[in-house]
């Protein structure tokens, strides 16, 4: 697992590929997300972005956080917001996106966020099962998909670790 910029070319990579994914599951015929994000907020102690690699240095999974503060569109003072998960089908059910959860959580709680937030879809179930077995309860909906009925939003506070 390594820190990289958003904008690093794995990166960019990987996150074509969520895109890929998230235009499959909801049919948007290749809209994918349309979340603002720019490398910067990834930047330490503001945000972190993580990449996973194999024994072959391949790219298989990432993930970050971005620092929220309290706006317009529903986040709090002291957020923490996951964004861009993803494991490659291939490297799927070995536990990386429960490791890369866990390091953006404790980067996040070592940067004096106080709590983790992210906002997912119904079809992304397996997303939404990580997140509640990782202690992670739905919230009120924030960020540009709050009104969206497929939406749902999760929070955890990162006062105290979860098993």
């Amino acid at each position: 697992m390594r820190p990289v910029s958003f904008g690093h070319p794995n990166a960019v990579k990987l996150n074509r590929r969520v895109q890929l994914e998230y235009a499959e599951r909801y049919g948007n015929g290749g809209g994918g997300d349309v979340t603002p994000l720019d490398p910067a907020m990834f930047e330490p102690p503001q945000g972190l972005y993580l990449i996973v690699y194999d024994d072959q240095d391949t790219p298989v999974a990432t993930g970050g956080w971005r620092s929220q503060d309290e706006n317009a569109q529903g986040y709090a003072d002291g957020d923490a917001e996951i964004k861009r998960m993803y494991v490659i089908p291939e490297a799927r059910g070995r536990g990386l996106s429960r490791r890369v959860l866990a390091a953006l959580e404790d980067d996040a709680r070592a940067a004096g966020r106080t709590r983790m937030v992210l906002e997912t879809g119904t079809n992304l179930p397996e997303a939404i099962s990580l997140y509640t077995s990782s202690g992670y309860e739905p919230c009120a909906k924030f960020g540009p998909y709050r009104f969206d009925e497929l939406s749902r939003c999760y929070a955890k506070p990162l006062d105290r670790a979860v098993s």
